[in-house]
């Protein structure tokens, strides 16, 4: 007997609903990325406790609510807070992750001790957020960043003073080229019109230029002078205007005050114009997708109890960006040994992953004001590193 044409429509329909509510699930967006590192923690002298490998976790977080993020996705996958906070990235599509692990665990007699590692993983977010491939890199991959139109990505080697140049296909991610550097770099991140990247080269003391053309990576040799051990880097959405985090300790607080750099990239060539004060230990930076305010954070010792500048907690600086004039603004208190800082798209909420709390703070922006919502977002574990999808 045919089917009653209203029953073919009505599963039609039903069908299409059930097709659009897994296509909105599996696309939700703004997806942030988290790295959890599981393998250190420190005692009252801020010396290291090492544990064993195999607790790590990549999350990936539906931020479509900024104040109640969810957790849509926990890979098992080894990441570290050795380096700066930027080991991970989303391309713009929303639908490929790279993660960098750059330090394992291993036993040596009856010790544990750090050891570089060489794994870059690359995650598919296209449905249910899954590994898709394991790529081996450089020595100790660390910062990493995806070009403006994604096809593309750059890791920088920490261990072996290299910048690997990666080719992305969807998932089909492969190393195609490796840029020699005088020394070791931390973080490369590539400038919004996708003509240059900037390396953060931290023992050296400077953020070099790199060219960019018909797929081409090339180190020019322009060195600009940081502030003291620069960690990682942004750029203003115009291509004009970077900043640096220059930790100033060598990776820790050490009770004296640090900087952010600031770059002119208009110039010919590029040069660092101003320096901001900050605080003790900056490590994370974000800039607004509004190009109007950049935070750093900072650690003030927060894992270190019994030196003389401990803080229990760390905080953020706000930097307002009038045009080449950036200005510290404010300072705000969030959790124990901030990492990373991360704007959400629409630059109207900051989030700042507190490793020794296990939390992330959430904070309002207000044109060029930041205010602590009060709320925070635990997760399972310690995040040490985080970035934003588009």
């Amino acid at each position: 007997m045919p089917a009653n044409p209203a029953f073919k429509l009505s599963i039609a329909v039903a069908l299409l609903v059930c097709g659009a509510s897994f296509l909105n699930s599996a696309s939700a967006k703004p997806f942030m990325i988290v790295g959890l590192d599981e393998k250190i923690t420190w005692d009252d002298d801020g010396k290291p406790i090492l544990a064993p490998s195999g607790k790590d976790q990549v999350l990936i977080v539906d931020l479509a609510d900024p104040e109640n993020p969810k957790i849509v996705a926990s890979l098992p996958l080894k990441n570290s807070i050795v380096g700066p906070p930027v080991n991970v990235d989303i391309d713009p599509t929303g639908t490929v992750a790279l993660v960098a692990d750059s330090v394992d665990v291993t036993k040596e007699g009856d010790a544990l001790k750090q050891v570089p590692d060489n794994k870059i993983y690359v995650i598919d977010l296209k449905a249910e957020p899954k590994l898709a491939a394991t790529i081996t890199g450089g020595k100790q991959p660390s910062g990493l960043s995806f070009s403006p139109d994604g096809k593309m990505a750059l890791v920088a080697n920490r261990g072996d003073n290299s910048i690997s140049v990666l080719s992305v296909n969807g998932t089909d991610v492969k190393i195609t080229d490796t840029v020699a550097m005088p020394d070791s770099v931390a973080h490369v991140v590539f400038t919004p019109d996708g003509k240059h990247a900037l390396a953060a080269r931290f023992p050296a003391h400077k953020v070099s230029v790199l060219d960019i053309a018909d797929g081409k990576v090339t180190y020019n040799k322009i060195d600009l002078p940081t502030g003291q051990w620069p960690y990682n880097v942004v750029v203003s959405p115009n291509s004009k205007l970077a900043l640096t985090s220059d930790n100033g300790g060598a990776g820790s607080s050490d009770g004296s005050v640090d900087t952010t750099s600031v770059i002119d990239l208009e110039a010919t060539p590029p040069r660092i114009i101003d320096r901001v004060v900050v605080g003790d230990g900056p490590e994370g930076l974000a800039m607004s997708p509004k190009g109007d305010l950049a935070i750093a954070a900072i650690l003030r010792g927060s894992n270190m109890k019994k030196a003389f500048f401990y803080e229990k907690n760390g905080s953020l600086s706000v930097l307002k960006i009038d045009g080449k004039k950036v200005t510290k603004t404010q300072d705000i208190e969030v959790g124990g040994l901030p990492e990373a800082v991360v704007f959400t798209p629409d630059g109207n909420y900051v989030l700042a992953g507190n490793f020794l709390t296990e939390d992330f703070s959430i904070l309002k922006v207000d044109g060029t004001k930041v205010t602590d919502t009060g709320k925070r977002f635990k997760v399972s574990g310690h995040p040490a590193s985080a970035r934003m999808g588009h």
